[in-house]
Formats: C-alpha cells, structure tokens, sequence
C-alpha cells in the first residue's frame, strides 16, 4: 500500500476580529501570527494542500495521512476551511487518518465544543472500537490483509500558549499494547500517528515544554521494521531507520510552511516498511 504523510498545514483564519472574540490565548499568539511571520508563512496553505491532494490522486495513493496542527488556533472557521480543502479525502476512513495537534486544541473552548469531531470526527471510528480509552484513542484502521493504521492522541489545551509539549499517557499507551496483542494485528505493518515528535532530526530528543514526554515508553512498545512513528509538530521533514529498539520514525514537518512544502510517500508489502520518498515541493518549483 501507499501512504501519503503530511502535517502542520496550518490553515490560518482571519485574526482581524475583536479581541474579545479571539479570548486572551489568542492575543497571545497575535505577536507570532503577525510579527513573528507565521501568517505569512501559511497564507497560501489551502493551495499547497490541493497540490498536494493532485499529487496524491497521480500517485494513487492508498491513504492519507494528517498528523496535526490543521489550524493555526483552533477558530471554528479555519476547521472548516481544511475540511473543504481535503473534500473526499476526508470523508472515509479507509481513505484517510486525520488526528488533532496542539494548535488544533488551543483553547478549553475549542476542545469542549469538539471544533475539531465536528469537521473530522467521521474519521475517529476505530476498526476495534473496544480498544479506545480517551475521546476514542486509540483508533485502528485494518487496511488491506497486511497494514495497520493507529490513531494516538498526544494534544491537550495548554496552561499557558508557549507550553506546547505533548502527552500520550499511561492509559492510551497501555491500550496500545494490548491492541498490538490482538491476533488481528499479527503480521502487519503498523504505522502509528501521534501529533508530537520523539525526536529531532539530529535524533536528539525535542526540547522541553515542546516535545512528546512520554516518547520513551511509547517507543519501547515498538521495536523493529515492522513499526513506523509518523509525527508532526517538529517543523523538520526526516527519516530515522528502525532498531531493534524502536520503529522507523518519520516527521512530515510542515507540508504547507513556504520554502518547506512537501511530504513523505511510504510504501508497504508483506507487513512491513519497504520504501520511503521525501517529496520536497518547492524544489520542484525551483
């Protein structure tokens, strides 16, 4: 099977509302938005995304892949922007495993009307649905006879905007190994889907306040080729190889941040990782 891995699309609203209605959070992020250049950087975000969805459609891939951050700050209309722009990529679960990042759960407000279940909340079935523990995490899909899609959730609302590390648990990961138990899955390639990184490029592991702090545990639960960790939150698109120790580790960076646009195509046979391909957009432009 191929897969198409993207993250950090970062689709970005209009941020020129009242204050009041973007909540003290949000002011917050104004200085980053504005000043900082992000604004800028996304602003042709809904365009990239469709070329890439042409691409995948060329490409026939099998199964799309989002690993967080459709937004910038979680407004109701920015979700609603991303889901038009995917159309029928997300729509169905065997087409598509869209999972929330830290941006998309931004404010209390935004988790506790679910903004993020009312544009994408078709695709948190789960294939095994006696085997989520929080807001339906974790959620498989069985593709094919030899593949197999996990959603985590790592994203919660940050005390404080600046806070952006990200959390798994001991409950969802618990349940991961007893799915990673269940005779449904014996044989096959399992590619999971947390929004926060592990690790750097270097290897390093993310710096505090920033990184997936319980990445260590999370590994240990997947060692070797058979496994794949496909993540978002790092801004740096790489491969690590698997070890004995621990899965291939893919970060899809951000597919839609100008000067970075791209993605990673994965290609599966026989239950495991077989190839790889970064695909770097703005090099094709050039």
């Amino acid at each position: 099977m191929r897969y198409l891995h993207i993250s950090d699309v970062h689709v970005t609203g209009d941020y020129r509302h009242s204050l009041l209605r973007l909540g003290w959070r949000r002011w917050i992020a104004l200085g980053e938005l504005h000043f900082g250049g992000r604004a800028r950087a996304f602003a042709r975000a809904p365009q990239t995304i469709a070329r890439i969805l042409g691409d995948a459609e060329r490409l026939k891939v099998d199964h799309l892949i989002l690993s967080g951050d459709l937004t910038a700050y979680a407004l109701p209309e920015e979700f609603r922007e991303v889901r038009t722009t995917l159309g029928h990529w997300a729509e169905d679960p065997a087409r598509a495993t869209i999972i929330p990042g830290n941006h998309d759960r931004y404010t209390p407000g935004a988790h506790q009307t679910r903004r993020f279940e009312q544009s994408f909340g078709q695709l948190l079935g789960s294939d095994l649905p006696d085997v989520g523990v929080e807001e339906g995490f974790p959620f498989v899909r069985l593709l094919g006879a030899q593949d197999a899609v996990i959603g985590l959730l790592s994203a919660r609302v940050p005390y404080f905007p600046g806070l952006s590390y990200g959390v798994v648990g001991r409950a969802q990961r618990e349940a991961l190994a007893r799915l990673l138990q269940r005779p449904e899955l014996a044989g096959r390639a399992v590619l999971v889907v947390v929004h926060h990184a592990p690790f750097r490029r270097s290897g390093v592991p993310d710096r505090l306040f920033h990184g997936l702090v319980d990445a260590g545990p999370l590994l240990e639960l997947l060692p070797g080729e058979r496994f794949a960790l496909l993540h978002g939150h790092v801004h740096q698109r790489f491969h690590l190889p698997a070890t004995d120790r621990r899965p291939h580790i893919f970060g899809a960076g951000s597919s839609t941040e100008a000067g970075r646009e791209g993605y990673w195509l994965i290609e599966t046979a026989e239950g495991r990782i077989v190839r790889s391909e970064q695909r770097d957009l703005h090099d094709q432009a050039a």
